[in-house]
């Protein structure tokens, strides 16, 4: 059973550093060495985001048509473009990011894809603790 957290990290990080990748190279006319600054990864990472050989496009695709997800990785590329530093205002917005994600659920679909033989009463009790915050776990 995957915990939220990998899911996150095997996941939803690469396919939003991907879509973010491509967000400052097209829209900003970033070079992949920024980029990889900005992204606090290596500027091969980058080109492999950039051409779509890392990330899961089908991931991609799902996250790209939720118009909520799109507002806010439009409102973190254009804050990393600005600055062109990670500041605790785009890190806070990522975090907010995966926060909407684990929040609307769609970590769920997420996982569901990657697992599919999650129990039942497993499965509504994470998502009963995801829709309470993380200050209610207890």
């Amino acid at each position: 059973m995957l915990l939220p957290a990998e899911i996150e990290s095997r996941t939803l990080i690469p396919a939003l550093r991907a879509i973010l990748a491509r967000n400052l190279a097209e829209n900003y006319n970033i070079r992949e060495d920024e980029i990889s600054k900005l992204l606090g990864v290596t500027q091969a990472a980058i080109s492999n985001y950039i051409r779509g050989t890392r990330g899961d496009p089908k991931l991609i695709e799902k996250l790209l048509n939720e118009q909520q997800v799109v507002t806010l990785l439009d409102e973190l590329s254009a804050n990393l473009a600005s600055d062109m530093a990670y500041t605790p205002s785009s890190l806070a917005k990522f975090i907010g990011l995966c926060n909407y994600i684990k929040s609307s659920l769609l970590i769920c679909d997420i996982h569901h894809h990657l697992e599919n033989n999650i129990d039942e009463k497993i499965c509504k009790e994470c998502e009963n603790m995801l829709l309470k915050g993380p200050g209610n776990i207890y």
